[in-house]
């Protein structure tokens, strides 16, 4: 039987997974800049945590969450997003008493939701989402929207937009909601059943819903900007006075509501406008979730955060044809010939990745010019050649692929002459 990998899913293989690696260590090097540390969760959590941090009426928890019983009766459910996991931990671990605040955090790894595969959409897909825990400030929120839009701009992309809104506090939410019911109950009949549902659980849903979203009652549906009260309104403009400060351009979205219950205040996601990126255009969602750490059974502690899908990254990147320096090909190949100097050829490469260098050689008994040809495919710099010449000379005939050039080195002085020509070439 010949296995196939589940549907949803993906293997990422050598030549994307060091694109992986580069656009991750992008990521990692920017959140340290910003002051940001890095936090690890289980993969899997109880599913209560989901059910109270991420929203019951939310379509994570009623369609897409990987839910199952463990052998001792227990439910636990595959992580569907990081911020709820993150700040379970925060609260686990008592970090609101670290005299460092406001507390940030990055993550990074593995999603799971039950949706239905398309571009840019997988059932197990990887999340990088930083959090900031501890701060109602606003210039926290422009911070947070900055780094994200920093981390697409170092890796080269142009063509995003940062779009937002705001979903005020507890009461602005609440006149809000009473709005949408009166605006959609005459005829709710027309909507799916999902948002026939949301009416009276969570009407504010009803703007997320994909199906409907073209219906006209979606059009003129009251702005959550016009019930913001004077507190969260110059919350709000604080927050776009910040961008402004920072030379960050926005567009303002009132039906930008996210797919999750616990935002307030600031929403926002970053877009890639890329010609012929497709229909998942949304590369990063985010905003405030004050509330969410007394939810999960912490103190009163305000809360922003992130999240940004690789895999879309990834596509926008090819979208607007941005290579990435990967750094491919390794320093050099040692090839041998014959019996005595595969020997030595194998404490040469030993020592020569002691040193710091990136060194391969044959394993299947190549001949010298198949060697050679294996040297090219690895995109080796230079060949390390070695004979019974060069072993009762203890000198080795080193060979620079791009010129053609050859050198001889003695065998003890291999590592140091690798060293600085590498130290040369990197000035």
């Amino acid at each position: 039987m010949a296995f196939q990998i589940p549907r949803g899913t993906q293997d990422i293989l050598p030549g994307d997974s060091e694109k992986w690696q580069y656009v991750e260590q992008v990521a990692r090097e920017l959140c340290s800049r910003y002051g940001y540390r890095e936090i690890r969760t289980p993969i899997f959590e109880h599913t209560e945590l989901f059910l109270r941090g991420v929203g019951d009426t939310t379509d994570i928890v009623q369609k897409e969450m990987y839910t199952f019983e463990d052998k001792g009766g227990r439910a636990l459910t595959l992580r569907p997003e990081g911020t709820a996991p993150v700040v379970r931990a925060f609260v686990e671990h008592k970090l609101y008493g670290s005299p460092n605040q406001p507390l940030k955090l990055y993550y990074s790894g593995p999603m799971f939701r039950y949706e239905r595969p398309e571009a840019g959409r997988f059932r197990q897909f990887v999340q990088f989402g930083v959090e900031a825990l501890g701060s109602g400030d606003p210039a926290m929120d422009a911070e947070v929207m900055a780094l994200a839009m920093h981390i697409y701009e170092a890796l080269g992309l142009k063509r995003i937009r940062l779009v937002i809104n705001s979903l005020g506090d507890l009461d602005s939410r609440r006149a809000h909601r009473e709005a949408l019911v009166r605006h959609f109950s005459g005829r709710i009949d027309e909507l799916c059943a999902d948002c026939q549902a949301r009416l009276e659980t969570n009407p504010l849903r009803i703007l997320d819903c994909k199906k409907d979203r073209d219906h006209e009652l979606m059009a003129t549906a009251p702005s959550i900007l016009d019930y913001l009260n004077d507190e969260s309104r110059a919350y709000f403009e604080k927050v776009k006075h910040y961008l402004a400060m920072l030379g960050l351009p926005f567009v303002i979205d009132a039906r930008l509501v996210r797919g999750l219950d616990y935002y307030n205040h600031t929403t926002f996601e970053i877009m890639s406008e890329a010609e012929g990126f497709g229909a998942a255009a949304t590369l990063c969602g985010g905003g405030r979730y004050n509330g969410l750490v007394e939810e999960i059974g912490g103190p009163e502690m305000p809360g922003i955060g992130f999240a940004l899908s690789i895999e879309r990254l990834l596509a926008a990147l090819e979208a607007e044809g941005v290579e990435l320096p990967t750094g491919e090909g390794i320093d050099c190949y040692v090839a041998a010939l014959g019996e005595r100097a595969k020997e030595e050829a194998v404490r040469l490469v030993y020592q020569l990745r002691r040193a710091g260098l990136r060194v391969d050689q044959d394993y299947v008994g190549r001949k010298l010019k198949a060697q050679l040809k294996a040297a090219d495919r690895l995109k080796a710099a230079f060949v390390v050649m070695i004979g019974d010449e060069e072993l009762d000379k203890q000198i080795a005939t080193v060979k620079e692929m791009a010129s053609g050039e050859q050198t001889n080195v003695p065998f003890g002085e291999l590592a140091s002459f690798f060293t600085e020509r590498t130290r040369r070439e990197g000035e």
